[in-house]
């Protein structure tokens, strides 16, 4: 192998050559960096529309909240990436917020910093029409043996192992469109994932596939949202929070994500609290 010899005003050269990148979303603001939103293509949650306009209710709200702090759309980056990516992007500097629509679970809490919940939602799945196995929950899943396709990095997965669906049982890929085709095929007997992301799938198949009950869920199995921020943006994520509770569940919240389906019935109780998902999830 060939030595390179680098000497001390090479060194010196190169550091002064490439710019130097901010580790915190203050630091970043203070040095007139974009604040860079990491999301995936979950349709209506968050997706990448002309030249990766942020769109989906999650990014909605987040704008507002932004908003309301004082920033506008010149100050935010939009970063498209997998689902599977966004932790890993969010923890390697790659992007400063989570906008893709996460729930709050303890395993990601582990990992990543949540802010206040901001929806409340239920899983379903997508069937085949007539729903022939009967699939409403994860037991069913189990007891009819069936193939449960879902994402990967989905809480999904989480959940039907919980349930006892064997893992031999559940099939991952890396994301919605892919979970349609299995089921359309026939690859898989419900494709799991969010009530809004399944219903999305299901209109889009022309009567293809349907969708399950999602009141057939175990109540223990509701989730809450939150926006994902490092564990060090302490700081940033206090401010976000005292701007989203004016914000989460006013008029202009609601006008802005009613394209998207969310409604008022989706606005997180009272009891709805980030400490709690993260013990309890």
């Amino acid at each position: 192998m060939r030595k390179v010899l680098i000497t001390v005003a090479a060194v010196l050269a190169t550091a002064i050559a490439v710019p130097a990148f901010s580790d915190s979303i203050t630091d970043r603001i203070e040095n007139g960096e974009p604040i860079r939103l990491g999301f995936a293509n979950e349709v209506p949650w968050a997706y990448p529309g002309e030249n990766n306009e942020p769109l989906g209710f999650v990014n909605a709200f987040v704008l507002g909240v932004l908003g309301e702090m004082g920033y506008d759309r010149d100050d935010l980056e939009p970063v498209v990436t997998e689902w599977g990516g966004l932790i890993p992007g969010l923890q390697a500097n790659r992007f400063d917020i989570v906008t893709g629509g996460m729930y709050i679970l303890s395993s990601r809490c582990e990992n990543i910093a949540f802010s206040d919940p901001m929806a409340e939602v239920a899983d379903a799945f997508l069937v085949a029409p007539g729903n022939p196995k009967n699939i409403h929950n994860y037991e069913d899943i189990r007891e009819a043996d069936a193939v449960l396709v879902t994402g990967a990095g989905y809480n999904t997965v989480e959940d039907a192992k919980s349930a006892g669906v064997p893992e031999s049982n559940i099939m991952t890929v890396p994301g919605p469109t892919e979970i349609l085709a299995a089921v359309r095929a026939g690859r898989a007997d419900a494709g799991g994932g969010t009530y809004f992301t399944v219903q999305n799938l299901a209109a889009e198949s022309g009567g293809e596939v349907e969708v399950s009950d999602p009141a057939k869920m175990p109540k223990d199995l509701k989730n809450w949202v939150g926006i994902g921020f490092r564990k060090s943006d302490t700081e940033f994520l206090e401010q976000f929070n005292a701007a989203m509770a004016d914000y989460l569940g006013s008029d202009a919240m609601l006008e802005a994500v009613a394209e998207y389906g969310y409604t008022a019935s989706n606005v997180p109780g009272d009891d709805a609290s980030t400490e709690w998902a993260c013990e309890n999830r």
